[in-house]
């Protein structure tokens, strides 16, 4: 964590129309320019959240390691990064990995910057509830990262302080992977107790925790609770519904529509820059990240993904190459960045159902919800074992742009089944080599890197 040590003074963070971390370089906090007021806590709040949208975290980087992992999408650039990723031939030298690793970690210390400073400050246009928002705020942001990093790289440093000197977090050791998931939860019961109870599609509030919460459950097969707190947001019908046909979510520059729970808002200075490279030249992108010829097909049967083919688009003769189109907003760069959505809610809840063995009958709707908003009327599944492979199946044509593909097929360890990959070792991203190099005898290596 030794190159992760300085972090930019937060007041700074909106003064520039560039994103976070490119306002200038590292450096250690000036306490001059720190969390002093309401004002100065409103900015660092919302840098927090143009942390989280960085190029390298959700902004393009993270999602797309997961995506180019699991196989769906493929590298058509000449990048040595991303085509080792698409290869599985991951080092830990690798740039994309090190970026959403640095990311990952700054947003965390720009989380914990506001959890120290704002307890501390004597505004009387600061009140009490803004003060808890901003809080539960700041530990949300910490337990979604900390959370990414435990299911890419494992156990990793647990910094849960602000870094004001270099010596700081000096002999910090890699947690394990249920300490840094005990540390996500904390963090998550911790925000639930701050956060209002409103509808937020683009800051936390409660229901973004709730839904969280699912997800984190899944990932540690605790169904019930996965169940529990699934329900809590799909039983609020007053602010969200699977809005059909599926491209409603997105489509015709939607925003913030009822079938989001998080997702990260950009603007014309604030820029999503993931459409640079699914459009292809014509659309004034790259399209150095294309479909995979297998999503595609699935994408197009009308059995599998019914109308999400409209995720996909083809150029026009001689031609003919797909691309992605769920990122679209070219030049402007305002494609939000979908952070969960409520149809993983019924997916997480369908999984969770059957995995209970209790009400298989309600596991099969939930999925049957997901797959008729898409227009998808195939048979439902009859057994335990037919479901939770046609949740998978949903999954992987519900998702394909998002973050879940690789991380899911980790999660149920079907990697070896769809890629063929039988090391184990692989179903972890390398922990980047500037980093071990950085803080020898701390932050050891991932095995088989």
């Amino acid at each position: 964590m030794k190159k992760l040590l300085y972090i930019i003074p937060l007041f700074a963070l909106l003064a520039s129309c560039n994103k976070f971390l490119d306002v200038q370089p590292q450096q250690q906090v000036d306490e001059s320019q720190a969390i002093t007021n309401a004002a100065s806590a409103a900015t660092a709040v919302n840098g927090l959240y143009n942390a989280l949208g960085n190029d390298n975290y959700y902004g393009s980087n993270f999602p797309a390691i997961s995506y180019l992992y699991g196989g769906d999408v493929v590298w058509t650039g000449s990048q040595a990064a991303p085509q080792e990723i698409s290869a599985h031939k991951t080092t830990a030298y690798n740039s994309y990995i090190g970026s959403a690793w640095g990311a990952i970690y700054k947003t965390i210390l720009s989380a914990n910057y506001i959890l120290e400073a704002v307890p501390k400050i004597s505004d009387p246009l600061f009140v009490t509830a803004t003060k808890n928002q901003y809080l539960g705020e700041a530990y949300a942001a910490r337990a979604l990262s900390y959370f990414d990093l435990a299911r890419g790289w494992g156990g990793v440093q647990l910094i849960l302080t602000p870094t004001h000197t270099p010596s700081d977090h000096a002999g910090i050791k890699r947690s394990t992977l249920a300490d840094t998931y005990a540390q996500v939860l904390s963090d998550l019961n911790t925000a639930e107790t701050l956060l209002p109870a409103t509808t937020n599609r683009n800051r936390f509030t409660q229901k973004t925790i709730w839904a969280l919460k699912a997800r984190f459950y899944l990932y540690n097969k605790q169904w019930a609770l996965a169940e529990q707190y699934a329900t809590k947001i799909i039983g609020d019908n007053a602010n969200y519904s699977l809005i059909g046909p599926y491209s409603s979510f997105f489509a015709n520059n939607a925003v913030a529509t009822p079938e989001s729970i998080f997702e990260i808002a950009y603007s014309v200075s604030f820029k999503n820059t993931h459409s640079t490279w699914f459009l292809p030249p014509a659309l004034g992108g790259r399209r150095e990240w294309s479909p995979s010829s297998t999503l595609v097909s699935l994408l197009n049967n009308p059995a599998v993904g019914g109308n999400r083919s409209a995720l996909i688009a083809q150029t026009a003769p001689p031609g003919n190459l797909w691309y992605g189109k769920l990122y679209y907003r070219n030049p402007l760069g305002t494609d939000p960045a979908y952070v969960i959505r409520l149809a993983e809610l019924y997916l997480i809840r369908s999984e969770a159902r059957a995995q209970q063995d209790n009400n298989f009958d309600a596991a099969v709707a939930d999925l049957v919800s997901v797959r008729t908003r898409a227009g998808v009327t195939s048979a439902a599944p009859t057994s335990k074992a037919d479901l939770l492979i046609a949740i998978d199946a949903e999954r992987q044509v519900e998702f394909p742009f998002e973050t879940d593909r690789w991380f899911n097929l980790v999660r149920r360890g079907k990697v070896a089944d769809a890629l063929g990959i039988t090391d184990v070792n692989k179903y972890l991203f390398p922990i980047p080599a500037s980093e071990l190099l950085a803080d020898p005898g701390n932050l050891d290596p991932n095995p088989g890197y």
